[in-house]
């Protein structure tokens, strides 16, 4: 760009002030003329040289599998960043399939990231391709080690749903800051964003614990769709029972439905959930069975377990996410919830105020 402007005023002080006459142009410019001239190309240079890092500093095109990551790029990397999911609300990334359209997107990426220990399945091999061109960082690998993961139920897969314990996602953050500022100088101030956002996820974490405790002990007891929430039982101290395995590629039979049954009817449990992102049908199979008995249990809301809540809400947040969720389940069992943290002031603001 900076050719742009030099270039002719390099040619016009190149005449005035060559000695040598040039009859192509003929040119006999007045001393006063020269004098601005050269006044000119000193005044542009020094204004490119202070426009300089706002001219290079181009926002890096991040490209994300599920919101979870997004939300975290976007609180670290703020205005250097340009962020889109593949995944949007309600998606399931067990089952989740690269289009054609994720595919130009990926190829115009800076930078891919995405969670990693199988979570994106289907989309495995279109990563790995990627991964041989361009920076693609699976972020719950390199933040969380193996032996701080939790196996899958009578299988031997790794439990790829990391961020519902909000202690361990938190660490993605410092993977993103620091991938962001390798591939960008415009990215200076994301390790100060990443500590902030950092504090918040602190906050959130202590809260969480504080709202299940409130629980009755009896009825602390967490029935969904599919088991998405075996970190958060680890990490909160309660306990769960889903009706599906890990990935929701598989089944859940009738056998499972009736064992979540003899379960709910044997703890008295008052309330069991749904997921925005996996057909209700089995918890409603299991409701109407448990009614069938003459025995009382609800629909305790809709929980979000692969995928946060709609762009443009505070649940579509992954702060918000895991609000929500810790919300809901806590009232619909029995409990209650403590007053919103100092530590998340930042974000309980700014979602009050839209």
């Amino acid at each position: 760009m900076a050719n742009l402007f030099f270039s002719p005023i390099m040619k016009l002080l190149t005449l005035a002030f060559s000695s040598r006459q040039r009859p192509k142009y003929n040119l006999h410019l007045p001393l006063a003329t020269r004098h601005f001239l050269l006044f000119t190309f000193y005044f542009l240079l020094f204004t490119l040289y202070l426009l300089a890092p706002f001219v290079s500093a181009q926002s890096l095109k991040v490209v994300v599998t599920v919101g979870m990551i997004a939300d975290v790029v976007k609180n670290v990397g703020a205005d250097c960043v340009e962020v889109s999911a593949l995944m949007g609300p309600g998606v399931d990334p067990h089952l989740y399939k690269a289009s054609a359209s994720d595919v130009r997107a990926l190829q115009k990426a800076d930078i891919i990231f995405y969670s990693g220990y199988h979570l994106e399945g289907q989309m495995a091999e279109v990563l790995e391709e990627f991964a041989k061109r361009k920076t693609s960082i699976a972020v719950a690998e390199k933040a969380i080690a193996e032996n701080e993961l939790l196996n899958v139920p009578n299988a031997t897969a790794i439990d790829p749903h990391v961020w519902m314990d909000v202690s361990l996602w938190a660490r993605t953050t410092d993977v993103i800051a620091q991938t962001l500022l390798q591939a960008s100088p415009a990215c200076k101030d994301v390790e100060l964003r990443a500590g902030a956002y950092k504090n918040q996820l602190s906050a959130l974490h202590d809260w969480i614990k504080l709202s299940i405790a409130t629980i009755p002990a009896e009825q602390r007891l967490l029935i969904t769709a599919h088991d998405a929430f075996y970190y958060y039982s680890r990490a909160y101290g309660i306990e769960v029972q889903a009706i599906q395995g890990v990935s929701t590629q598989s089944e859940a039979s009738i056998d499972d439905i009736r064992q979540t049954t003899k379960i709910v009817l044997e703890k008295k449990i008052p309330a069991i959930f749904i997921e925005s992102s996996i057909n209700p049908r089995t918890i409603q199979a299991v409701l109407e069975a448990v009614q069938d008995q003459g025995a009382s249990v609800i629909i305790g809301g809709e929980l979000y377990s692969d995928a946060m809540g709609n762009d443009g809400t505070e649940d579509g947040t992954y702060i918000g996410m895991l609000y929500h969720n810790t919300r809901t389940i806590t009232l619909a069992l029995g409990g209650s919830t403590p007053e919103i943290p100092a530590g998340l002031t930042p974000w309980s603001n700014y979602w009050s105020e839209q």
